[in-house]
């Protein structure tokens, strides 16, 4: 059976922790179905499954801002994240933070992971036209050298967010295509908000989506 976006306009839903992040996007959009989840893992988990019983979906597109490791990805960029995982979920162990997958509590092979991570491999992604990071997603926004580091020994992420992980578990599992943006708008473990550029970070994240929409409609 062919999906939908073989013969017509693709069904899209557009999902955001907060509506500041997509405002510019949302007083433009009249063909596209936004949800505003709220922040954190158990909103986008309960709100994005809650909406995808009611309505069957062609592509969820997740669009959002986050906080870069490395220069991989540069203040101001928006990325398209290839993989993701739940970065804070183990224990501490004499300073060492522990996965669950490192601890034996769960198979890092189990589905949806692969190797530890939650991948985007649908083929929808070649219409991407930025670069591809790794991602981990927290429930704390890191805000100490130490911890900090233990991620970058720990994933080698290129970013962190509070939702990615949540989106790409629930779609992998529902086989639903999907897409994940977020534009950088600090570097990680800088807590002095007068050193972020918010503004910036979504003016860009706001045209790279509507012009993402637009080339997935035609």
């Amino acid at each position: 059976m062919k999906r939908k976006y073989e013969i017509c306009k693709m069904q899209i839903l557009v999902i955001a922790a907060t509506e500041l992040e997509i405002k510019p996007f949302i007083e433009t959009a009249s063909a596209t179905d936004i949800l505003i989840t709220g922040v954190g893992v158990p909103a986008v988990l309960y709100h994005l499954q809650k909406r995808m019983q009611q309505i069957d979906y062609d592509l969820i597109i997740q669009a959002g801002i986050a906080g870069t490791f490395n220069n991989v990805a540069k203040p101001g960029e928006v990325v398209f994240v290839k993989q993701d995982t739940f970065g804070d979920i183990g224990m501490e162990e004499k300073e060492n933070f522990v996965s669950i997958f490192e601890s034996g509590l769960a198979d890092k092979n189990e589905f949806p992971f692969n190797a530890g991570w939650l991948m985007n491999t649908q083929g929808i992604k070649m219409q991407l036209n930025m670069q591809a990071v790794k991602a981990i997603t927290v429930n704390k926004v890191s805000d100490s050298e130490l911890q900090k580091q233990q991620f970058i020994n720990q994933f080698n992420a290129d970013i962190e967010s509070m939702e990615g992980a949540a989106l790409h578990y629930v779609c992998l599992q529902e086989n639903m295509p999907f897409i994940q943006l977020r534009s950088i708008s600090n570097i990680v473990g800088e807590r002095n908000r007068d050193k972020w550029i918010m503004k910036e970070a979504i003016e860009n994240l706001n045209i790279q989506l509507q012009q993402l929409i637009k080339n997935l409609n035609g």
